[in-house]
C-alpha cells in the first residue's frame, strides 16, 4: 500500500510545553488510524501539522502528488449569517446535491431534524458541529483527519457516523486519521493506533481493544513503576473480554493472550454487597414514577405516561436522541419540575447527587483553590471498604499535589469535571444521577472515573452517548422513545434497532400523508385540470401513481432490511461487506428513480 502522507523529524514546541519532538510516522492507503493520549499531550497539534494548518519548528511533512487531505477542527469557521444549507454544499445547485445519495445519506445522518435554511448563528454548539462535519464527509477526500467528531452527537448518528467511515473508501484505499475519547468509536473503526505522550507517538496494530492489550504486556516486559496505571489498563483489559463489547466486537486481539492477562482480574464489581450496602442505606423504597406526562405549553407531551420503579442499588443506563426528553426526566425524578399528571414518589431515605452536563455545581468554588473546596468537607472518607483523606482521592483521578493549589477557574474543562465527580461523591449521596460524565476525559480518565463508580454503593443513573462507558458501568438500559421509556435487554443495539423501525414508521407515515395531500389537492383542482386530461386519462395516472406508492413504501423497507443485515456481516469480511453495500447502492437507486417517477406523475395530475 502506498504512503498517502507522511512527516520526517517533526518537531513543535509551544511556550510551556515540547509538543511533539523528532516524529517521523506515515499514513498508507487503507490506514484506519485512532490517536490517544492524555489531554493536552498534543493529539490535536498532530493533525493540525499532518493537514498542513499548523507549520512544525523542525522537520517537514509530505504529500503524495495530488493527496486531497479534509481536517476537522474542533471549532468551526462559519460565517453567522450563512445558512445551513450554504455552510454545507456553499453555492452548488439544488438538483445536483439532491440528485447525489450520497450527499443526501450524509444530509439526513447529520442534519436530518435542522432546517436547511436557517442561519449558523441561531445553531447551538452542537448543531454546528454537526454542520461542520457534514460539509466535510460531502467533500472528496484521500485522507480525512477528525478531531473528536463524536462530540455532541447522539449515540444513533455516532453509530451512523462509524458506518459512514467503515464504508466510505474501498477496501485499501483512503486514509482516516481520527482523535476521540469514545473508546465503542475506536474499536468499531479504527485499524491501528498512535499513543502520543511526552512528545513522541508510539503505533500499536489493532484497535482500542488491541491496544489495551499490547500497551499492558509492555508495561508488564518492562516493569513499569506505574503499578496502579497498568491495573487500570488490565481492568479495562477484562471488561473488553467479559462484557458487552466482548460480543458485538470483531476479534481484534488473541483471546488466549488476553484471558492469561486478566486471570487473576477480579469481577468489576461485586453486584451483591453493593446492593446489601445500598438497600442498608436506602431502605426499600428509592424511587417511584407513575403515569407520569410532562408538557410545555403549545408543543407535544416530552413525557407520555412514564412509569419508572428504580431500587436500592440499580445501576440504570438512560438511552436517547438530543431533545428525547432525558434531562426532562432527571428534572422530574429529582422534583424540580412537577409534572402535569401522573406520581413522582420519592423515598424518605434518599439523597440525590447530581452532576450536570455544565458543571453548574462548580460555580460557587470558581476563586477557591482545589485544597480549599476539599478543606470544607470531613477529612476522612470509607471508599471501597477502606478509610481514604480527599486528597488521596483527588490523586485517585488524576491530580497531582501541586495541582491542589490551582484555583477552580484555572482548571481545564477535564480536570473542572473529574473535581466536580468528586465533590459529588464526597458529598455522600446514596442516589447519584450523571449527566454526560465523560466529556473532557480522556481514555485513561475515563477508567479512573470508571474505577471510582465500580466501588459506589447506591443507586446510579447515567446519562451518556459515550457507548462504551454506559455498557461498562451500567447493569440495565433504559430508552426515551418518542415520550415513552422502555427497558431494552439488549442494550445499546436493541435500542438502535427500536430507533431505525420508529424512524422507518415515521417516515412511511409522512411519504402517506404527502400523497393523500397530493390526492387530495387533485381532487379539489379536477375542473381545472380536465382540461388537459381526460377521465380516462386521469384514472390511468392515478393508478399509475397509486401503484407506485406502494412499490416506494415497500422498496423502503427493502432498504432498511438491507441495511441492517449489513451491519450484522462479519466487519473483517470485506468481500461480503462490498456485496452487501453495493446491493443497499442498487436498491436505493431504484428508489431515487420510482420516487422521481411518482413526482412526474402528480406534477402531470395537478397539471
Amino acid at each position: 500500500m502506498g504512503v498517502l502522507l507522511g512527516c520526517d523529524q517533526v518537531s513543535l514546541e509551544f511556550p510551556t510545553k515540547q509538543v511533539l519532538q523528532q516524529v517521523t510516522l506515515s499514513v498508507h492507503e487503507g490506514d484506519r488510524i485512532g490517536v490517544v493520549g492524555a489531554n493536552g499531550e498534543g493529539k490535536s497539534s498532530l493533525l493540525s501539522v499532518l493537514a498542513l494548518a499548523i507549520e512544525p519548528d523542525e522537520g517537514r511533512v509530505t504529500y503524495k502528488r495530488d493527496t486531497r487531505v479534509g481536517l476537522l477542527s474542533q471549532r468551526d469557521q462559519f460565517e453567522p449569517e450563512l445558512s445551513v444549507q450554504e455552510a454545507v454544499v456553499g453555492n452548488l445547485p439544488a438538483y445536483e446535491w439532491a440528485s447525489d445519495a450520497r450527499v443526501r445519506d450524509i444530509l439526513d445522518g447529520l442534519l436530518g431534524n435542522l432546517d436547511l435554511h436557517a442561519t449558523i448563528s441561531s445553531l447551538s454548539g452542537g448543531q454546528r458541529r454537526r454542520v461542520d462535519l457534514a460539509r466535510l464527509l460531502i467533500g472528496s477526500w484521500d485522507v480525512l483527519m477528525l478531531d473528536e467528531p463524536t462530540n455532541h452527537l447522539d449515540m444513533r448518528t455516532i453509530h451512523w457516523l462509524a458506518q459512514h467511515l467503515k464504508h466510505r473508501w474501498q477496501r485499501g484505499s483512503g486514509g482516516l486519521v481520527l482523535v476521540t475519547h469514545d473508546r465503542w468509536f475506536l474499536d468499531e473503526v479504527c485499524t491501528s493506533m498512535w499513543e502520543v505522550h511526552d512528545g513522541v507517538v508510539d503505533p500499536f496494530e489493532g484497535g482500542y481493544s488491541a491496544y489495551i492489550l499490547q500497551r499492558v504486556e509492555r508495561d508488564r516486559q518492562a516493569h513499569v513503576s506505574e503499578e496502579r496505571r497498568r491495573n487500570m489498563a488490565r481492568k479495562e483489559l477484562a471488561w473488553l473480554s467479559r462484557g458487552a463489547q466482548a460480543r458485538s466486537t470483531k476479534p481484534k486481539f488473541r483471546v488466549d493472550a488476553a484471558r492469561a492477562l486478566i486471570a487473576d482480574v477480579p469481577p468489576l464489581r461485586d453486584e451483591l454487597e453493593l446492593k446489601r450496602l445500598a438497600v442498608a442505606r436506602l431502605g426499600k423504597r428509592v424511587i417511584d414514577l407513575f403515569d407520569v406526562v410532562v408538557q410545555y405549553p403549545h408543543q407535544e407531551p416530552i413525557l407520555k405516561g412514564v412509569t419508572w420503579r428504580i431500587g436500592a442499588g440499580d445501576r440504570f443506563g438512560l438511552l436517547g436522541a438530543n431533545g428525547a426528553g432525558k434531562t426532562t426526566l432527571i428534572e422530574a425524578i429529582c422534583k424540580q419540575l412537577t409534572p402535569q399528571s401522573g406520581q413522582v414518589r420519592i423515598g424518605s431515605t434518599v439523597h440525590f447527587g447530581m452532576l450536570s452536563q455544565q458543571l453548574y455545581e462548580l460555580e460557587p468554588y470558581e476563586t477557591q483553590t482545589i485544597r480549599e473546596v476539599l478543606a470544607k468537607g470531613r477529612r476522612v472518607y470509607v471508599i471501597d471498604g477502606k478509610e481514604t483523606s480527599p486528597e488521596k482521592l483527588c490523586e485517585r483521578l488524576g491530580f497531582s499535589a501541586a495541582q491542589l493549589m490551582n484555583r477552580i477557574c484555572d482548571l481545564s474543562g477535564g480536570q473542572r469535571r473529574r473535581l466536580a465527580l468528586l465533590l459529588t461523591i464526597l458529598a455522600e449521596p446514596n442516589v447519584l444521577i450523571l449527566d454526560e460524565p465523560g466529556n473532557d476525559l480522556d481514555t485513561d480518565m475515563l477508567g479512573l472515573v470508571e474505577d471510582l463508580l465500580d466501588g459506589w454503593p447506591g443507586t446510579l443513573i447515567l446519562v451518556t452517548h459515550d457507548r462504551f462507558l454506559m455498557e461498562r458501568v451500567t447493569d440495565h438500559q433504559f430508552a426515551l422513545l418518542e415520550g415513552t421509556l422502555r427497558h431494552v435487554p439488549g442494550g445499546v443495539d436493541e435500542y438502535l434497532r427500536l430507533a431505525a423501525e420508529l424512524e422507518r414508521a415515521n417516515r412511511t407515515a409522512v411519504f402517506e400523508q404527502a400523497c393523500m395531500a397530493a390526492q387530495s389537492s387533485q381532487v379539489n383542482e379536477g375542473e381545472s385540470a380536465a382540461i388537459a386530461l381526460s377521465n380516462a386519462e386521469r384514472q390511468q395516472l392515478r393508478r399509475q401513481a397509486s401503484s407506485l406508492e406502494r412499490r416506494i413504501t415497500s422498496r423502503h423497507e427493502q432498504l432498511d432490511m438491507l441495511t441492517q443485515a449489513l451491519l450484522e456481516l462479519d466487519q473483517t469480511d470485506y468481500q461480503a461487506l462490498t456485496q452487501a453495500q453495493e446491493e443497499i447502492n442498487a436498491a436505493q437507486l431504484e428508489l431515487d428513480e420510482m420516487e422521481t417517477e411518482w413526482l412526474e406523475l402528480e406534477e402531470r395530475l395537478e397539471g
